[in-house]
């Protein structure tokens, strides 16, 4: 299939061709609401045997999963779930809120939390392991998507870091615009995604979007949580009937958490497991369930949606007394029937031949039936994704720079009418050291200003890392290589004004160390803003702390308290010489006085003073060192920073995790299948 991107467009932004995506999909019937008509597949006899086109068995027994509270108590979420789910069929997790819906997900995906434990089995082809890259994906609740992309390059820029590099680009755009397709987004592929304060694609478009993005890979094995959340009942349906309908037709194992469905989309779904306070009410085929409520007493009332009844029948909340009797009724009814004996013996059934069997299915599994783990794209290139989707991100956001751009324009020409042609009269001297402050202090001090747009990215980072689609390394190259371009716009343009405005020291040299002091500040001062994002992710705590952090080190770079006068503990040691203010001063300091003479106001001193002695005594500056030393050591801290942004993250997705698995770690032992205490997948390469 010939690509549909034009040859003549840039490489940063991807442009569709929506008649192109139109012309290769079928004609879509329509019904009068507007709703795709979508058949319903004959079920596919699976149970002889593992499917050929390597589909995943799914089977759980017995789960339990206990919330500790880390004061040495403990709460039960989920209590002895039975249950399985087959390729080529969805299952359907049901209940009111707060029931477990989310909780059994995450412990079948292998997400619980590190003060979450799980005891019971959970079996995937038979088998004890984890779930491995490629074989399975995992829908979250919230769509967290770079608003400034359109939606094809979203899924274009994902297939090129999750698809391997034995893909040719042509071939991983294909499957980008296969997926778009088969997801019904073709009419919004050229269309922004959009978010907070910027108009773009509906909520279900959002919706199908993620799916697009972790179904790139063809998982056999898709979890979704809760898809149709937030979305009217038309595009509800729109949304299921596209998964399941094309799911089926791959043979997926379909496992999704659904609040409320309407009578169209819960008829697409084949089995139903209904929870109630952690507890299994029914487990069985979905069109049964109406008999099983009518043969206990409860049934179905006529023109009622039996999606409707079964929760208002199982909610406790409202009438706690007389439902907490219906939900004790129906439980021990499905214990004691044949429904709860035929899951018992389907699971069996299952575990049996796909045991026996999985090991000569087809190249997805490995020896011993594990599943096979898929390659991503190479450490080299996902840094080249990364650098370049985040160029493109940045360069739409007009909060990420464009908006500092202006501020720091307005500063700096504030700054230069101020201090316009300072001279070189003596009280120039306390102008020029006033004014090279505020530029190392305060215009890096606005960095602050794109703090929001770091905890989006951060948000974005959080969930393709979760799902294994690239490593930390990865993602700290790209974001500071995406930044250095704007960064260095927002050094120089501003500097200039700054510098000629006030009439510093001439000579390009001066003017090029000027210009360089400010723009390692600034990547300095983003490198310590990520490291807050990374741990505070709430963008007005972010704000306030990364403030607080500035303003200390303001405070102890020498300016507004000489180094000699500050107070030994603390400030003078080691806080004055942590500061990248001491050296981004002195720097400028060395920079600007060396070489000029003024005149001495002082009664009896010599009638010139060099600039030297003026930094020795005014500034009181480390002269033992040459202003390049100054600059290089803020090129180490900003390279430092970085490398504490990288240890942040694996930090808080590893050893954090831990220690609260073993701060919270509940009185009575058990046993965790399929667990993963940093919520990683383990099969995902950690660059």
């Amino acid at each position: 299939m010939p690509s549909p991107v034009q040859p003549g467009l840039s490489d940063l932004e991807v442009e569709y061709d929506s008649a192109f995506l139109q012309s290769h999909n079928k004609p879509i019937t329509r019904g009068p609401l507007e709703m795709e008509t979508v058949p319903r597949p004959r079920p596919r006899e699976v149970l002889g045997g593992v499917d050929k086109e390597g589909g995943i068995f799914l089977t759980w027994e017995d789960l339990s999963v206990t919330a500790s509270n880390g004061k040495g108590g403990s709460r039960l979420l989920l209590q002895g779930l039975t249950g399985y789910a087959r390729p080529g069929e969805v299952l359907a997790i049901m209940g009111p809120s707060g029931c477990g819906k989310s909780t059994l997900l995450d412990a079948l995906a292998g997400r619980l939390g590190s003060n979450i434990s799980q005891s019971g089995m959970v079996l995937v082809n038979g088998h004890q392991q984890t779930l491995a890259y490629g074989t399975s994906a995992y829908v979250t609740q919230d769509d967290t998507l770079i608003a400034t992309l359109t939606v094809g390059e979203a899924v274009y820029y994902s297939a090129l870091l999750q698809l391997p590099d034995s893909m040719s680009k042509s071939e991983k755009k294909e499957r980008a615009d296969m997926t778009i397709r088969e997801m019904g987004l073709q009419d919004a592929v050229n269309t922004r995604i959009g978010g907070w304060g910027v108009k773009g694609i509906s909520g279900g478009q959002k919706r199908r979007v993620s799916i697009c993005i972790e179904i790139l890979t063809h998982p056999q094995l898709l979890f979704l949580d809760e898809p149709t959340s937030g979305l009217d009942s038309a595009a509800s349906y729109y949304v299921m009937s596209r998964i399941t309908g094309l799911d089926r037709q791959h043979g997926r194992t379909i496992i999704t958490s659904i609040h409320q469905p309407s009578c169209e989309v819960f008829a697409l779904f084949d089995n139903l497991c209904l929870l109630s306070s952690g507890r299994t009410v029914y487990f069985g085929p979905a069109h049964a369930a109406d008999e099983f409520f009518s043969s206990n007493g409860f049934p179905c009332p006529t023109h009622q949606n039996p999606s409707d009844h079964f929760l208002k029948s199982i909610n406790k909340d409202f009438e706690e007394k007389s439902k907490e009797e219906a939900i004790d009724i129906l439980t021990k009814a499905y214990k004691s029937s044949g429904n709860f004996q035929q899951v018992q013996s389907q699971v069996a059934k299952i575990y049996k031949s796909t045991f026996s069997e999985v090991n000569d299915c087809d190249m997805n599994f490995q020896e011993g039936g594990a599943l096979k783990k898929r390659s991503h794209a190479s450490f080299l290139n996902q840094c080249l994704v990364l650098t370049r989707r985040s160029f493109v991100n940045m360069y739409r956001d007009l909060g990420y720079y464009w908006l500092r751009l202006a501020v720091y324009v307005a500063l700096t020409i504030a700054l230069g009418t101020i201090f316009y042609n300072v001279g070189h009269s003596n009280s120039s001297i306390k102008d020029r050291g006033a004014m090279l402050m505020y530029v190392a202090s305060f215009l890096t001090f606005m960095t602050i200003g794109g703090f929001p747009s770091f905890v989006e990215d951060m948000k974005v980072f959080g969930r393709e890392r979760l799902n294994g689609h690239y490593g930390s390394s990865a993602f700290v190259v790209g974001n500071t290589l995406s930044s250095i371009p704007y960064l260095l716009v927002i050094s120089l343009i501003p500097g200039a004004i700054a510098y000629y405005l006030t009439g510093l020291q001439k000579g390009c040299e001066h003017f090029i160390y000027y210009a360089l002091v400010l723009f390692t500040c600034m990547i300095l001062v983003e490198g310590l803003m990520m490291i807050v994002a990374s741990i505070v992710p709430n963008f007005l705590m972010g704000i306030i702390t990364g403030a607080g952090i500035q303003g200390l080190l303001i405070l102890s770079g020498g300016f507004f308290r000489l180094p000699d006068d500050f107070p030994k503990p603390f400030w003078r040691y080691p806080l004055y010489y942590l500061s990248f203010n001491k050296y981004a001063y002195q720097g400028l300091y060395k920079n600007e006085f060396q070489g000029l003479k003024f005149p001495n106001d002082e009664a009896g001193g010599p009638p010139i003073i060099s600039g030297e002695e003026i930094l020795r005594k005014r500034w009181q500056v480390e002269m033992v060192y040459s202003k390049w030393i100054d600059l290089a050591i803020l090129l180490g801290m900003a390279v430092l920073y970085r490398l504490l942004f990288l240890i942040t993250i694996k930090t808080t997705e590893k050893v954090i995790p831990l220690v609260k698995a073993l701060v919270s770690r509940p009185s009575k032992r058990s046993k965790q299948v399929m667990a993963n205490l940093s919520a990683t997948p383990s099969a995902t390469p950690l660059h």
